[in-house]
C-alpha cells in the first residue's frame, strides 16, 4: 500500500469513497440519506495538500484530510477507508501517516471528532477523549492524540 497526496481529479472518487462508508454505519444511514449534501471534500484542502490516500493495487482505498489548528495542533478531519477494506490495516497506516505529517510540522497533537462506532479504533491508535461536541447528526467525542 502506498499512501500519497490526493490530486485535484480524484475529489468526486473520494467523496464518494466517503459516501460509501458513511452509509455503511447503519446509525448514520438515514440522516446521510436525507442530506447527501453533507458528504463534502473541500478542493482547498486537496489542493493545499491536506488529503492524502491509500492506495493498493492502483486503486484508492482510503483517505484522510488533517487540517492546521491554532496552537500547534492539527484536526483529523476525516478518516474513510473503502468498507470492504475495513479491518485491514489502512485506517491505522492513514494514521501512523498523518502523525508522521505532524511531526514534520512540530505538531503537539492531533484532534478528531469520533463517530461512535470509530471511538475504540481512535483509541487503539493513542487517542483519549477530551470532550464531546455537537455534529450536525448528534453527539461525538472529541479525541485527542499526543505527539
Amino acid at each position: 500500500m502506498d499512501i500519497r497526496a490526493a490530486l485535484p481529479g480524484e475529489r468526486a472518487e473520494l467523496e464518494d469513497l466517503q459516501r460509501r462508508a458513511s452509509l455503511a454505519i447503519e446509525r448514520y444511514r438515514a440522516d446521510l440519506e436525507q442530506h447527501p449534501e453533507a458528504i463534502q471534500l473541500p478542493l482547498a484542502q486537496i489542493l493545499e495538500r491536506r488529503v492524502h490516500v491509500a492506495v493498493m493495487a492502483g486503486r484508492i482505498v482510503g483517505f484522510s484530510a488533517v487540517l492546521p489548528k491554532a496552537d500547534h495542533q492539527f484536526d483529523l478531519d476525516g478518516l474513510f477507508v473503502e468498507p470492504a477494506q475495513w479491518r485491514n490495516g489502512i485506517g491505522r497506516e492513514l494514521i501512523c501517516d498523518a502523525l508522521e505529517c505532524a511531526r514534520t510540522h512540530g505538531v503537539t497533537a492531533i484532534d478528531v471528532l469520533a463517530n461512535p462506532s470509530a471511538e475504540i479504533f481512535y483509541e487503539k491508535q493513542g487517542f483519549r477523549e477530551i470532550g464531546w461536541a455537537e455534529t450536525q447528526f448528534g453527539p461525538a467525542r472529541i479525541m485527542r492524540r499526543l505527539l
